[in-house]
């Protein structure tokens, strides 16, 4: 007998199965990696030659540069919105599907059962109502255009049913045609995203009723001695700081996990250097080498795949602009034409507030007139591969009910948003691309509900301008950062257009913004409780202060500047805790070595960088854990990091946590407890910011397919900056494009956007931006006829 062991039949005959079952698998699998790389190439668009567009009246001719960028020119204004819809289409049309099914609470109809609970709270919020209310109002020109940008989407559907983008084809469903109210659903996403606060109303509730009214003032701030109003000479030394109300917890209020959840469910997540934010400056002819004024521009947005903004030049007759839109709608958001220039920052307008409604057990509420029914709406969420689901939208008159959205809430709980105003109606973004002057471009903007924002501006007249937009309301009471009673805080109207901050022209010459504090010393109306911290508007300030002759590529050098005073002076007085401390451990006197010596660039090889991250990193739980419990979770605040620096600069006896005998023992432990929360190494010399701080940005369908995601997004790659530098960088936030105009020579204008202009994986520009962002360069954006034409690299004629 042999000495081989024998298998059983069985085992041989399970093992066969087993073997075919794996190349079926891996069959399948790279079946199904052709068939989406066929996809993909099929969906290519044409980019030479000539295609049809029904309802053209004449040749639109569209020509690429080597970025993807279309320059289309037309013979009247319809067969250019026309066009531009046809186009961009080409390129972005699933997220364009995405975008309007996102905001409106319909994407579980594709996504499934796991997006029911999103659907539900954009259903509650009325954003498809307020859409199509916002549609019936447009005047019969804008429609018109909206109308034309349709056309142009639905020529495309039509014309390429069997080769649409490759995501239809995996997700297995076809897109709806493209309605004027869609265009505007994409708007108003733009709106929610940079205006939506109600939730966090909700968090320091919590966090106020926990703390009281003394402590919570100092997590609170509302402005800093560092801020520097547009409208104001000199920085503000006093800003007030007004006290936060206590409002005892209902017993029936949401637990921290709820609140938590429901900051994730909204796409808040929390974490530092999360929030939207941007920055914007102009300076006059007198600081820059031409003469003429330089504004730069970058707004610093959530980054997806594709970009949230889509490169554009547009030209008909008379009407010329170039710059950023939002794929989805006609016209140009931020950018330039013949004559003018600006950008936009985040206002952080308190445009919403939460309502406590009293109501019986009729189901009726308390008015101002009296008992009144609650209005309900039956909405019905369509569920791929589950059922229907119906929603019940209860309504008052503040506002939807927010309450099923809540977790565990038992309050009644409405919205009021300076969006549901019925003269939130107009949409003006064509006129200001048309705008030719100070003068027509402001008075436009009175018309600019939402979202509320600082707005920069300069033209080929010389001139700079500021001015801030949006509907804000005026409250019986003033404002208030959590949920308050019916009855009370009620809205009494909004604060006048021509008492918004505005300025031409400043003595000094510049102007700039970045979010936060832009009212100045004695200014009547308040705005907002929550500017973003001063350190980034801080910095523009003072580098544009101190240099003259200043050009294009200087305006990029700023941009992309990753300087922290923040970091620098927190990191010199960690260092002085740390010499202060006698048990100090030579790691932690390593650390205050690398720490004192640092000059406060956040590069992503720097060792100090990392540890003084580390420590801010575990400066905050530290300090609240002990008095909040895992409510410090919910503690979130654009001026949090002025906060910070208030805490460790002035070191109050009432924060000293117990068991520590000082401030000095305290601020060593919080650097210890980040070394060891971030896993340093023994040396820290050797640590670097990029080991422990890093980006990735990814496709959302592609980057959960392990044998796509490394080429279709940017893989995990180091950070630098933080969200107190310029160059602000979170983990998924940060300049979402770049865009700085020279009025001596529109053809040198630069712009880019992160990561490309195509949404295919096998485009040339599906990712051909990503060096230059991440590699903090720039290129131009020709403007001119004979510009454009030497950067042409493709043309495709649209005729009738």
């Amino acid at each position: 007998m042999s000495g081989s062991v024998r298998r059983s039949p069985w085992l041989r005959l399970l093992g066969w199965l087993l073997l075919a079952l794996v190349i079926i698998v891996i069959s399948a699998v790279a079946g199904g990696a052709l068939w989406l790389k066929h996809a993909m190439r099929a969906s290519l668009p044409q980019i030479d030659g000539t295609t049809k567009l029904a309802g053209l009246t004449a040749e639109v001719s569209v020509r690429r540069d080597e970025h993807g960028v279309p320059h289309i020119e037309a013979a009247n204004l319809d067969d250019l919105f026309a066009a531009q819809g046809y186009v961009t289409a080409q390129d972005r049309l699933w997220q364009m599907d995405m975008t309007r099914r996102y905001v409106a609470g319909e994407i579980a109809e594709v996504l499934g059962k796991n997006l029911v609970a999103h659907d539900r709270v954009q259903r509650l919020l009325e954003m498809r109502p307020m859409a199509e209310r916002i549609t019936a109002g447009l005047s019969a020109r804008d429609r018109r255009f909206f109308d034309d940008y349709a056309r142009g989407v639905n020529a495309f559907i039509a014309a390429h049913p069997d080769t649409l983008p490759a995501e239809f084809g995996f997700l297995r469903y076809k897109p709806k045609l493209w309605q004027p109210v869609d265009s505007v659903l994409v708007l108003l996403g733009m709106v929610q995203m940079e205006d939506e606060r109600w939730e966090s109303k909700l968090e320091h509730e919590q966090v106020v009723a926990k703390l009281g009214p003394t402590l919570a003032a100092d997590l609170f701030p509302v402005g800093s001695w560092r801020d520097h109003p547009p409208t104001q000479a000199l920085p503000d030394l006093t800003a007030p700081q007004p006290p936060i109300p206590d409002v005892p917890l209902d017993e029936s209020q949401s637990s921290v996990e709820d609140l938590l959840g429901l900051r994730d469910l909204l796409g808040h997540s929390g974490c530092d250097g999360c929030a939207v934010g941007s920055n914007e400056w102009a300076i006059s002819g007198a600081h820059t080498a031409s003469g003429k004024p330089l504004m730069s521009n970058d707004m610093h947005i959530t980054h997806t795949i594709p970009d949230i903004w889509y490169e554009v030049d547009l030209k008909a007759g008379g009407f010329h602009v170039a710059g950023v839109g939002s794929p989805g709608s006609p016209f140009v958001t931020s950018g330039h034409n013949d004559h003018i220039s600006w950008g936009f920052t985040s206002l952080y307008g308190d445009t919403q507030d939460i309502y406590i409604e009293r109501v019986n057990n009729r189901d009726e509420y308390m008015s101002a007139t009296g008992w009144k029914p609650i209005e309900h709406i039956r909405e019905t969420i369509r569920v791929r591969g589950g059922n229907d689901i119906v929603v019940d939208v209860g309504h008052t008159d503040h506002g939807p009910i927010l309450t099923p959205a809540i977790a565990h809430e038992q309050r009644v709980l409405t919205l009021k948003w300076s969006a549901y105003d019925p003269g939130a109606n107009s949409i003006p973004l064509f006129d200001i691309d048309a705008a030719s002057n100070w003068g027509e471009f402001r008075s436009i903007l009175k018309s600019w509900w939402g979202p509320s924002l600082n707005v920069i501006y300069a033209d080929d007249q010389g001139h700079i301008g500021y001015q801030a937009v949006g509907f804000i309301p005026m409250r019986e009471g003033g404002l208030s950062s959590i949920p308050v009673a019916s009855g009370t805080h009620e809205w009494q109207g909004f604060v006048p257009f021509e008492q918004l901050p505005s300025v031409l022209d400043p003595a000094n010459g510049i102007l700039a913004t970045a979010n936060a504090r832009i009212t100045p010393d004695g200014y009547p109306y308040p705005l907002t409780l929550e500017w973003a911290a001063p350190y980034r508007n801080e910095r523009i300030w003072k580098w544009l202060a101190g240099k003259n002759k200043l050009t294009p590529a200087d305006m990029l050098t700023l941009q992309t500047d990753i300087y922290s005073s923040l970091d620098q002076d927190l990191a010199r007085r960690y260092a002085y805790a740390i010499d202060h401390t006698p048990k100090a451990s030579p790691q932690l006197r390593q650390a205050a070595d690398l720490l004192r010596s640092w000059d406060g660039v956040i590069n992503a090889n720097s060792a100090p960088a990392a540890v003084i991250a580390a420590a801010r990193q575990a400066f905050w739980p530290s300090l609240l854990q002990p008095k909040l419990g895992d409510g410090w979770k919910l503690y979130s605040w654009g001026e949090k990091y002025f906060a910070e620096e208030e805490l460790l600069t002035h070191t109050p006896a009432h924060w000293l946590p117990s068991g520590f005998a000082n401030w000095n023992e305290f601020q060593t432990a919080v650097v210890k407890k980040g070394l060891e929360d971030e896993h340093a190494p023994a040396n820290l010399s050797r640590w670097q910011y990029g080991e422990i701080r890093k980006i990735e940005l990814a496709h959302p369908i592609y980057g959960m397919l392990p044998w796509f995601k490394k080429w279709t997004g940017t893989g995990v790659q180091p950070r630098y900056g933080d969200p107190t530098t310029v160059d602000q960088m979170g983990a998924s936030l940060g300049p979402s494009q770049r865009l700085t105009v020279d009025w001596s020579n529109l053809d040198g204008s630069t712009e880019n956007i992160v990561y490309g202009q195509s949404g295919d994986p096998l485009s040339a520009w599906y990712s051909d931006q990503w060096p230059y962002w991440y590699g903090r360069t720039t290129f131009t954006l020709p403007f001119s006829e004979q510009a454009i034409t030497a950067a042409a690299k493709h043309t495709l004629r649209l005729t009738p």
